[in-house]
């Protein structure tokens, strides 16, 4: 070899690594290229026999500790981990939980002498895909490496059809191709496999439900409860040992013990729908568990332990909740390690003739008729402002394909608010502007009279933000963040003009 040169990189074994390893020099991946098998024990001899087994189908590199293993993975870029439970220094069980907490999704095949259950189920619990005792012929082998690789490339290849999927438009049962719901469907796509706490944000009916269910499904608890609690059906006196449970005796009537959501959702996700209306007491306890992970019963004095994932939703404006003093602003921030906002239909009507053509064909296929949207009637469809968004479409094009007499339905087949346009947000070709006075509910009724007002001051100003804000006596920054709690927007989706 010439002096100053580098060394040529061969496929030899030196100690514990490849001698590209310890060159340092990372590998390149390239399509068609053998899978990498990254062997960790301490034993020489165990490591070479596992390598003569796999050598002729994989390229193999080694490693005789954690540590070692640990330099090795970025640069082999393994696509597969033979782990040795019992190594120097730390172990294997300890190595694996440090790479599912670096984010590591590689497949770990844990090899260990102990034959024990415990054992076991202690590594598929931190990530392993699989537990071999040794003393295992070399045939369980390879057949086990074989299943588990063909299952991660699998893994991997449906995970890039959903990903491509969300950013085609399609999230589970949910579908939209604007770019609001796009980068929805991309947000609760990346933060479905984690176990990262989610907050879902969005008006009723645009379809919090289906969102917390699909990131359920996509995430590594796909397999446990999910169970949804909706904290504005239930009475204040009643939510508590909903949530927690009680023990027998807690109360008058507590004829046994109960477990609570919490418990039933242990190992699985756990969804809090319109959190904003749960009662400051009841915000405190849930406050506590997602703190410290436990629970008590009512009428209980050991506090539980549970395994959960939360993911909670509401229409509110959780911030205006906070200053109102009706929200924990200490929960808010436990609560919205991740947000997802979902928009009111109204703000991206481009998809409500894809939405329309997908629940024709749902209630179609599920009444037994055939129909469609006349033009006239898709053009009232799309210029309404669906104050009840998604929910409010389905349920509308429902009542159209059972009352309509042909194949296809007409504006006559429309509900009439559709057809007049009349909606809680803006009364078009009415004198008469919904201002709340005819609701019952105080909330309600003073965020129509906000919505009526606010809607009537912007269209004499010629939807001028700063004009408007000016002869209503508000900052500008205030008014903007009033029209976004109330979902106002420009009719036509033109941008709010800031000069």
């Amino acid at each position: 070899m010439e002096c100053g040169k580098p060394a040529p990189v061969f496929e030899v074994y030196e100690g514990s690594v490849t001698a590209k390893a310890a060159a340092g020099l990372p590998r390149s991946k390239k399509a068609g290229q053998m899978k990498t098998i990254l062997i960790v024990d301490d034993e020489p001899a165990a490591r070479y026999g596992l390598r003569k087994a796999l050598e002729a189908k994989y390229r193999i590199a080694e490693a005789d500790s954690a540590e070692a293993a640990r330099e090795a993975l970025p640069r082999e870029q393994p696509d597969f981990v033979l782990l040795d439970l019992v190594l120097p220094g730390q172990d294997g069980m300890s190595f694996l939980k440090w790479m599912r907490e670096q984010g590591s999704e590689v497949p770990v095949l844990m090899v260990s002498a102990l034959d024990t259950a415990k054992t076991a189920v202690q590594a598929l619990q931190l990530g392993a895909a699989d537990y071999l005792v040794k003393g295992f012929e070399l045939d369980e082998l390879r057949q086990r490496v074989a299943n588990l690789l063909k299952l991660a490339t699998l893994e991997k290849e449906n995970a890039a059809l959903r990903s491509r999927m969300a950013n085609e438009g399609q999230f589970g049962r949910m579908i939209g191709r604007s770019a609001e719901m796009r980068r929805a469907f991309e947000m609760a796509d990346r933060v479905a496999p984690t176990d990262s706490t989610v907050l879902i944000l969005g008006e009723s009916g645009t379809g919090k439900d289906l969102l917390a269910q699909e990131i359920h499904r996509r995430s590594p608890r796909a397999g446990k409860p999910y169970v949804a609690v909706n904290c504005a059906a239930l009475p204040e006196t009643l939510i508590e040992s909903e949530l927690f449970g009680y023990e027998r005796g807690a109360f008058t009537g507590a004829a046994q013990q109960k477990k609570g959501k919490f418990e039933l959702a242990s190992g699985g996700t756990i969804f809090l729908d319109e959190i904003g209306d749960m009662n400051p007491v009841t915000q405190a306890k849930v406050l506590r568990v997602l703190e410290n992970r436990t629970i008590e019963r009512l009428g209980g004095t050991q506090p539980l332990p549970v395994d959960v994932r939360v993911i909670s939703a509401t229409h509110r404006h959780l911030a205006a909740e906070i200053r109102n003093g009706k929200f924990r602003e200490d929960l808010f921030y436990r609560l919205r390690v991740v947000t997802v906002e979902l928009p009111p239909l109204r703000a991206h009507k481009g998809d409500i003739a894809l939405l329309a053509e997908a629940f024709l064909q749902m209630h179609g296929a599920r009444l037994g008729r055939t129909a469609r949207l006349s033009r006239e009637a898709l053009g009232a469809v799309e210029k309404y402002d669906w104050p009840g968004n998604v929910r409010e479409l389905k349920n509308a094009l429902e009542r159209s394909v059972v009352l309509c007499r042909k194949e296809e339905i007409g504006v006559d087949d429309l509900p009439a608010e559709v057809v007049e346009g009349e909606t809680i947000s803006v009364k078009h070709g009415s004198d008469q502007p919904d201002n709340g006075m005819g609701e019952a509910d105080f909330r309600e009724a003073k965020r129509k009279f906000e919505v009526a007002y606010l809607t009537k001051q912007l269209a004499e100003h010629r939807w001028n933000v700063s004009r408007t804000a000016a002869t209503i006596g508000l900052h500008r920054q205030s008014l903007q963040e009033k029209l976004r709690e109330l979902g106002i927007r420009r009719p036509g989706r033109e941008p709010l003009e800031e000069e």
